[in-house]
């Protein structure tokens, strides 16, 4: 059983770590904490009184845990009653609009209410992406103050009210803002600099107009606006980390250019403090503000870089919210009126015309169409629908049109529940991060460190001027390392990899599950639905006495409960004969085997041999001759008995998916171990394992039958994969390393997994494990060019090649190394985006 809990008293990641890790030394409980919202969720294999989770939890803080006033009692699957689960008035999903969060995660999934730097990195806090369609406006041109959602005119002048243009996005703003400060920097950066390099000539023309001393003035007037304005920004970064002991990034940069421009303004007002090392044969001291302004303007360049890079990183949700319509046709009493789809309600008839944006999730009610669902599924090859068949939001009307009934509205629909897993995803975080996290936590201080030793080994062995090499080599040390690109590395991978399985039909719970996939090795599918189309389809009803039409009243509307498809068959083969359904006493789901229930006062079961078994019914050698035969051809068999007689059968076929064979082949040649669990009978399933050439296979199974098994092959140490698409396969989907639900199939199961394939098919498996290893790929590749970047960069700043090669780095240099560094990362992240999958 699964239960969502409140916490209280959480500030940070640190926090949700120490909750975490104190709630899993519990025995028997699984849980996993967020810090927004402040939430754990347990699962559990009995109830633990939260009293005892509390007193877990008094252990490391002073952080209580609570469950929400309102409870109520919903079934996670056939296996667990009623009375043992219960659904928290808890909001899992936080909706991040107006809301800011930190590229790299250094507090996880927190987030902020407003624009400003990340109080642990640094870096400027990202504008989470907008997770709903914005509402079309029209306005007056001469009445600004008249705002309407439809077109008309403007009730003060009669003018035609237009249309409101989008504002830039925030992500827009902020790099608009960046590029004028970086105009400004190169505007005054660029005279310093050739001032500096001028002086270093032989004759320098430079003097011939004014003394060295008063160059130096206009060096610093012109830097004033550079370090004062454009790039004051990261000074205060720098301050905030120091103070508050978080330090990165900016704290290097900070303390280098820092101390560099402090070191020019002693220089140029107290020349006579300084020995003759540091001064030039003008007599002046040697100033360094070329060095701050360039270094400034290269950390600039590399966070305008940046932000450019991180608007395109959420493409994949703003590209998927563009495929939802704004407005919609709503037919009233056979008049159409034009509505926001903000408006649309449940149980509205709306008319879709051809070529039109299918506006909300529902089902056609008059009419049929070809549908081109590539933007959900990832297929081009568009699909008929006719009356009754379901149609889903932000999917394109070929050319006739159809009326539909809107059955999900608003983030209820399948493009927004889309919309959510991806930006959820994106924010999660890999395994893979927790060693980058690791060692950037001691990263700074190290790097402070060496820039200290540095300092004073080139004063005490270097050539002279040894205090100016040492001074240079110390701040060099400083500019070029960079911990970003080591935060940096995990995350963007992960969003792009993310947004690129959402546009592909492979919808990513969270980054672990994407990090998991690269390592499954063994496949465990179920088959209806999942293997084979899941949708049966009733072929012969078999019945001892001649009255089949009374017999299939009886089992039809004792399947009129039942959500099972095979149910829904015999339902459907019922109505389609023109037979009624009548009223059902005593009805019960027997999780794996049937049904059973009281119709017309007679006791009908109807299921496997097991259900037979379980009410003792006697089942006739001509009826059980008849049943093997079916099964021998891969047909599902359903016992029927009365009143404790087996009378009949009724045969159902489920055709295999055209993709699961070519599938399950590539499976097998990728070396992963495929393992077919049903419910159904053997006969069945071996003709079924047969035709697929699966060599592994268990009929007759139970919902806690494949919990068992996948159990036991992870006893083993195999990294375990479940496809399923039904409530039975809910507690293999949550136990599997990676669940994968169909998404055709239902709720529960596509809640219990972890990846959903839109589609519906094991091709769909294909495309997860190209991704993963795709997106593993990319992080390792990320990850090696920040260590090897700052291992390699480290060592030259501190002069280490100068005893052999007569080599150094000037802070310069090593400014514009360490700028490239972040978004040589970012840029690695976004070749995701061309990755071609199937």
């Amino acid at each position: 059983m699964t239960h969502i809990y409140t916490i209280k008293g959480m500030t940070c990641d640190g926090c949700r770590t120490k909750i975490e890790q104190v709630l899993n030394t519990l025995e028997g409980i699984e849980a996993t904490v967020s810090l927004n919202p402040s939430i754990a969720t347990i699962t559990m294999e009995k109830h633990i009184p939260t009293t005892q989770l509390q007193e877990a939890l008094s252990t490391v803080g002073k952080y209580t845990i609570e469950t929400s006033n309102k409870e109520t009692a919903k079934p996670c699957c056939s296996t667990h009653p009623k009375s043992d689960i219960k659904e928290v008035n808890v909001p899992i999903n936080v909706n991040l609009n107006e809301k800011y969060y930190c590229p790299m995660h250094c507090e996880g999934e927190k987030v902020y209410n407003k624009a400003g730097d990340c109080p642990v990195c640094g870096m400027d806090l990202v504008k989470a992406p907008e997770l709903i369609v914005s509402k079309i406006l029209y306005t007056c041109p001469m009445h600004p103050e008249v705002i309407s959602e439809t077109v008309g005119s403007c009730p003060i002048c009669g003018m035609d009210l237009v249309l409101i243009e989008p504002s830039d996005s925030e992500d827009q703003k902020s790099y608009k803002d960046l590029v004028t400060k970086m105009k400004i920097t190169v505007v005054f950066t660029i005279p310093i600099f050739a001032i500096a390099m001028i002086e270093m000539a032989h004759n320098n023309p430079l003097l011939q107009l004014m003394s060295t001393s008063k160059w130096n003035w206009v060096q610093l007037l012109l830097s004033l606006p550079v370090v004062f304005y454009t790039c004051w920004i990261f000074f205060v970064r720098a301050w905030k980390s120091i103070i508050n002991w978080n330090l990165n990034m900016f704290t290097l940069i900070g303390i280098g250019t820092g101390v560099a421009f402090l070191f020019s303004l002693v220089g140029m007002f107290f020349p006579d403090i300084f020995p003759s090392e540091f001064k030039t044969e003008h007599g002046t001291v040697s100033l360094y503000f070329e060095a701050t302004t360039v270094i400034l303007s290269l950390v600039l360049l590399g966070q305008l870089l940046e932000a450019r890079a991180h608007s395109q990183t959420s493409s994949a949700i703003k590209e998927l919210l563009k495929l939802a319509p704004t407005e919609a046709t709503l037919v009233i009493n056979g008049n159409d009126t034009v509505i926001s789809i903000h408006d649309i309600k449940k149980g509205d008839v709306l008319r879709v015309k051809p070529g039109d944006k299918i506006p909300v999730d529902g089902k056609i009610k008059d009419g049929n169409s070809s549908i081109d669902e590539s933007m959900i599924t990832g297929e081009p090859i568009p699909i008929d629908k006719k009356e009754n068949d379901n149609v889903i939001a932000g999917t394109i009307n070929g050319n006739k049109s159809f009326e539909m009934i809107a059955e999900k509205v608003g983030s209820e629909t399948l493009l927004s529940q889309i919309v959510q897993m991806v930006n959820n995803a994106s924010r999660s975080r890999a395994p893979i991060q927790k060693l980058a996290d690791s060692i950037a936590k001691y990263f700074v201080p190290i790097v402070v460190s060496i820039s200290i030793i540095t300092f004073f080994i080139w004063a005490k062995f270097g050539p002279e001027p040894s205090l100016v090499y040492s001074f240079i080599n110390a701040i060099a040390v400083l500019i070029i390392a960079c911990p970003c690109a080591l935060g940096l590395a995990t995350p963007m991978s992960v969003m792009v990899g993310v947004g690129k399985g959402a546009q592909s039909g492979v919808l990513i719970k969270n980054a672990e599950a994407l990090e998991n996939m690269d390592k499954v090795n063994v496949l465990i599918t179920d088959k209806t639905g999942t293997i084979t189309e899941g949708k049966p389809s009733v072929e012969t009803l078999f019945t001892l006495n001649n009255n089949e039409n009374d017999l299939l009243q009886s089992i039809a509307s004792l399947n009129q409960y039942s959500e099972h498809p095979l149910a829904q068959a015999i339902v459907n083969f019922a109505k389609a004969k023109k037979i009624s359904l009548i009223e059902v006493k005593d009805f019960e789901a027997v999780a794996g085997k049937g049904v059973i229930g009281t119709v017309t006062n007679k006791k009908i079961a109807l299921g496997n041999k097991e259900l037979m078994e379980q009410v003792k019914a006697t089942i006739a050698d001509d009826v059980e001759s008849k049943i093997i035969a079916e099964q021998k051809l891969g047909k599902t068999v359903s016992y029927i008995a009365v009143d404790g007689i087996a009378i009949g059968f009724i045969s159902i076929t489920d055709a295999i998916k055209a993709s699961s064979k070519e599938a399950i082949k590539e499976l097998m040649r990728q070396g992963i171990e495929v393992i077919m669990l049903t419910g159904d009978n053997v006969n069945t399933a071996k003709a079924v394992a047969d035709e697929l050439n699966v060599s592994s296979y268990k009929a007759g199974c139970l919902p806690e039958d494949k919990l068992i098994e996948i159990k036991r092959l992870q006893s083993e140490g195999k990294i375990v994969a479940m496809a399923g698409d039904g409530i039975n396969d809910a507690p293999a989907l949550a136990q599997a390393d990676i669940g994968i639900a169909m998404g055709t199939g239902t709720d529960v199961a596509i809640e219990s997994a972890k990846i959903t394939l839109v589609k519906g098919d094991l091709q769909g498996i294909i495309k997860a494990k190209e991704l993963s290893h795709a997106v593993m790929r990319n992080i390792k590749q990320n990850l090696f060019f920040a260590f090897f970047y700052n291992i390699l960069g480290v060592p030259i700043a501190a002069g280490v090649l100068y005893p052999f090669f007569g080599v150094l780095l000037s802070p310069m240099i090593a400014a514009l190394a360490m700028s490239f560094s972040s978004v040589s990362v970012i840029v690695n992240a976004l070749r995701l985006r061309n990755l071609k999958l199937l």
